[in-house]
């Protein structure tokens, strides 16, 4: 009976290492995203990756013919979501905005955008994970598109405002 167990777990850590092994880098590339953090200085996409990766790996007995990476990508935008909601409130209320092309989105539009356009997530996929309306959630894809190709130049500060008045 022992030897059966440790047989059977050594097969499920060899079927995960190579689900790991082909998956781990493009789901940390999704994470990264999603955090907006530099590809090489990304502790939060990590930590939501291994993360993610420990929850597939504990449910791994039970996928029965479900997606491993499908499970996972799942979990890494959830949890994202839920880190978001408790960090900021509503998915981004008050925040500081990570630096960065994604970083002028909010995480819910940042959320959307990678599960959408990165990941290849249908609509109907992505509002059922995220609990929202599929029209919402085109919207929101729309509008973090729209800023990303149409950037909005940053308002000017009010100090470079006051001296250039002040000069005659």
């Amino acid at each position: 009976m022992r030897e059966r167990h440790a047989s059977r777990d050594a097969r499920r850590a060899r079927e995960f290492e190579a689900f790991v092994a082909g998956a781990a880098g493009r789901l940390l590339h999704a994470a990264t995203l999603l955090t907006a953090e530099a590809p090489d200085a990304n502790p939060r996409a990590r930590r939501l990756l291994a993360l993610s990766l420990a929850h597939t790996y504990a449910s791994w007995d039970r996928l029965h013919g479900e997606d491993p990476y499908d499970r996972t990508r799942q979990h890494l935008a959830t949890r994202f979501a839920r880190d978001a909601w408790h960090r900021y409130g509503a998915l981004g209320g008050a925040r500081r905005r990570p630096a960065g092309t994604l970083g002028r989105l909010s995480p819910q539009e940042r959320l959307i955008l990678v599960l959408r356009l990165y990941e290849g997530v249908a609509e109907e996929q992505t509002a059922a994970l995220l609990g929202l309306p599929v029209e919402r959630v085109r919207t929101i894809c729309d509008r973090a598109t729209a800023t990303l190709l149409h950037p909005r130049p940053a308002p000017a500060a009010p100090v470079a405002a006051e001296a250039k008045a002040a000069t005659p």
